[in-house]
């Protein structure tokens, strides 16, 4: 399982950064192709509702899976304390989306000031 993820309300730039790869061969996924996008759904644990659906960037020329992402645009503007969770998601033009990726846990705690 991966590390969670600390945040504080009302942040805008903690950057985070994934490396998607291969589950059965651990092969980094190439992200290289303009017809490939790749997002992060984040919502709050056991809601339905999406807060947001955030775009990432490929890091370098995305053959070696590495993208970034950060909570620009006021994703946790207003978050409350609490536990949250984010799913990947890689769209391929034409062939459809791949959201087989482990999910991402992420904890935001109240800002200090």
């Amino acid at each position: 399982m991966a590390d969670v993820i600390r945040l504080v309300s009302g942040d805008s730039k903690p950057v985070v950064v994934l490396t998607l790869s291969d589950d059965n061969t651990g092969a980094a996924i190439d992200l290289s192709p303009a017809s490939v996008t790749v997002a992060v759904r984040f919502k709050k644990t056991g809601a339905t509702s999406l807060i947001a659906t955030i775009n990432a960037n490929n890091l370098g020329d995305g053959t070696d899976g590495k993208v970034q992402f950060d909570f620009s645009g006021g994703v946790l503007t207003g978050a409350v304390a609490g536990s949250y969770e984010g799913e990947v998601v890689v769209t391929t033009a034409g062939v459809g989306t791949q959201t087989v990726f482990e999910k991402l846990t992420f904890r935001v705690r109240d800002s200090l000031a």
